[in-house]
């Protein structure tokens, strides 16, 4: 069994993402700065433990008793007398110690207040271990709270007893005050991620309306009606995917119209010997004459169907990129060749009126039927004796060839006949359209040809032309433009 999952929209991906990002970043930033700010609170302390025993070992050596003017003579007078001239900070002890490393000391400090609990004079366990450390600074870790210290060691005096001076740091309050810094990121962070979240929403379904509006323009399409299009907005990505979108629907409205037209016309064209037959098979009787008869015509009808059917399927092949295999070819060769096949289409005058004496590429089979098929309409359109010219030749110079270095072959078949009409000439190239016949003349074929002729020009990037003949008639030109 398959389990579909939800899906989940472009708007909510980017909003996801966008939030991913912006946690990862603000939750950076919070660590950083908590850590920045415990790294300082570990610095300040080191440096005034430094400070606090730097200054005690300085008056060991010069401190004058007060009482008699000279130098002190026990280490317990020489630390009373220092405490009772210092001022602590408030989360700082200064402590004297006296007696042996390892036994229980005697401790003289100062009056001040300390959290409950917390106050090292009051630690006896403590205090010994940091009398008896050969460290001068070090950490304790205690149920209460992690402590700094520092000391600094005194001689015994003679008579007396060694002692030591101990500088005590109690840093879980600028701890604390950096975590409080850190939580108060984390909710600024938060609020800030609240407010991504609602413009993040309005930015990105503002940003994305028109790609809403691209699918559900496709989404109401239908080959019937393919007028909806896409209003355009700004000069973003968005309004040039709008755009591109409208060009496609262009495209598409204009490609069903052609084979709706193109259906049309192919479906009357082949219904009309598809009857033809139909009805003289009805009608065929039992005389041997009359069955050869409907057999002929019969014939003659599925042949012309035949021909369509080839006709269309080349049309549709047309699309295709090796429609035209393009090669080197000699236009003298190629002009000749077509002359020499055309002579048979019909009796006409066939002159080879010209040709041009240079190599161009293209496709020769495609190039050849091409030509055939103006000479054939020629024939069509003309009547026995009247003069036919095929010819080439080249239009320009190399010199005169523009910027891009390209000048320009044609091929042409003229006829004598009675032309074309104005109102003609813009739609004879199109499927299944015939020009008013000339002076009478008739026409049998389905109104192909010259689309052919059309899709095999195109083919070689270049196009069909009809001019007029000097003296009357029509002059069919394949205008190719060729690299210099």
């Amino acid at each position: 069994m398959t389990v579909s999952l939800p899906r989940i929209s472009a708007r909510v991906r980017i909003l996801l993402w966008l939030l991913v990002v912006m946690a990862v970043a603000l939750g950076a930033v919070a660590v950083t700065v908590r850590s920045i700010l415990q790294r300082d609170v570990d610095h300040r302390i080191s440096q005034l433990l430094t400070q606090e025993t730097g200054e005690f070992a300085n008056f060991v050596p010069q401190g004058v008793d007060p009482d008699t003017g000279g130098r002190f003579d026990t280490a317990d007078r020489l630390l009373r007398i220092y405490l009772q001239r210092q001022y602590a900070d408030p989360d700082e002890e200064l402590l004297g110690l006296t007696g042996r490393p390892g036994d229980r000391p005697d401790v003289i400090r100062q009056r001040r207040d300390l959290p409950r609990g917390t106050a090292l004079w009051r630690d006896t366990a403590s205090l010994t271990r940091i009398r008896a450390s050969e460290d001068s600074f070090g950490t304790l870790e205690r149920p209460n709270g992690e402590l700094r210290w520092a000391k600094v060691e005194i001689g015994a005096s003679p008579g007396g007893q060694p002692g030591a001076f101990v500088v005590a740091f109690h840093p879980e309050r600028e701890r604390a005050v950096a975590d409080k810094t850190f939580w108060m990121l984390l909710a600024l962070s938060g609020v800030a991620l609240l407010m991504t979240t609602g413009i993040g929403w309005a930015v990105a379904g503002r940003i994305l309306a028109p790609v809403r509006l691209v699918r559900t323009t496709a989404a109401e399409l239908t080959e019937q009606d393919l007028t909806r299009r896409i209003p355009v907005e700004g000069r973003d990505d968005i309004a040039a995917l709008a755009e591109t979108f409208n060009a496609m629907l262009d495209r598409l409205e204009r490609a069903f119209a052609a084979q709706r037209v193109f259906v049309d016309d192919a479906g009357h064209e082949l219904r009309t010997p598809i009857t033809i037959v139909r009805g003289h098979l009805e009608l065929m009787g039992d005389d041997p004459a009359d069955r050869e008869e409907t057999v002929r015509l019969v014939t003659d009808e599925l042949d012309r169907m035949s021909r369509i059917v080839e006709d269309l399927l080349l049309l549709a092949g047309a699309e295709r990129p090796d429609f035209v295999t393009p090669e080197p070819v000699q236009l003298a060769e190629l002009t000749a060749d077509v002359f020499v096949k055309v002579r048979t289409l019909g009796e006409r005058e066939w002159v080879l009126d010209g040709v041009a004496d240079r190599e161009v590429r293209l496709d020769p089979q495609r190039m050849t039927q091409a030509m055939v098929q103006l000479a054939q309409n020629a024939v069509q359109h003309t009547v026995p004796g009247q003069r036919i010219r095929i010819g080439s030749r080249s239009v320009g110079s190399r010199a005169e060839a523009g910027r891009d270095g390209a000048d320009r072959v044609e091929l042409y078949v003229a006829d004598h006949g009675p032309g074309i009409p104005p109102e003609d000439a813009e739609v004879i190239f199109e499927r299944f359209r015939r020009g008013t016949s000339r002076r009478g003349t008739r026409t049998s074929g389905a109104g192909l040809g010259l689309a052919i002729v059309r899709a095999i020009a195109e083919g070689h990037h270049g196009r069909v032309e009809l001019r007029r003949t000097e003296g009357g008639g029509a002059t069919f030109v394949l205008t190719l433009e060729t690299a210099s």
